[in-house]
């Protein structure tokens, strides 16, 4: 596979961004807080307050993805932050850097929130023109 390519489907694959405390009106930005997992459900990632923006800490991983994050960037993934300066742009979309561990580099992203329990992830390479996106599903419940 090349290395775009993969880098793609990684950079997907580490945006577990976190979703809102329950639904928003259509005036109230929807938060990004809370606990994700991505579509294979071997990496879940919270999104918590880090000053202004959002931050991204991995909460749990299969034996499989902590292998692979060790392997390439040498280092323990559960505890490691993979999202950083995450903002929420209009309320619905995020943007903000994310640490992919399987190429031990940061690149840019964004997510969507489509409701109170998916987000829309997606990572670009080469100026936008190659990009992939992912279903993240919530799976923190939120309160009442």
């Amino acid at each position: 596979m090349s290395l775009v390519l993969r880098f793609s489907a990684k950079v997907v694959a580490c945006m577990l961004v976190a979703g809102g405390l329950g639904e928003a009106s259509a005036a109230e930005p929807m938060s990004f807080e809370g606990v994700w997992r991505n579509p294979r459900d071997n990496v879940h990632l919270e999104l918590r307050p880090c000053g202004t923006y959002l931050c991204g800490y991995v909460v749990w991983a299969s034996e499989a993805a902590k292998k692979s994050a060790r392997r390439v960037s040498k280092t323990e993934l559960v505890g490691k932050q993979l999202m950083r300066d995450f903002s929420q742009g209009d309320g619905r979309v995020g943007y903000g850097r994310v640490f992919v561990p399987d190429l031990g580099m940061t690149f840019s992203g964004t997510a969507e929130r489509l409701d109170a329990h998916t987000i829309k992830a997606k990572g670009c390479v080469v100026g936008n023109l190659i990009c992939k996106s992912q279903l993240w599903t919530r799976i923190d419940i939120p309160p009442g």
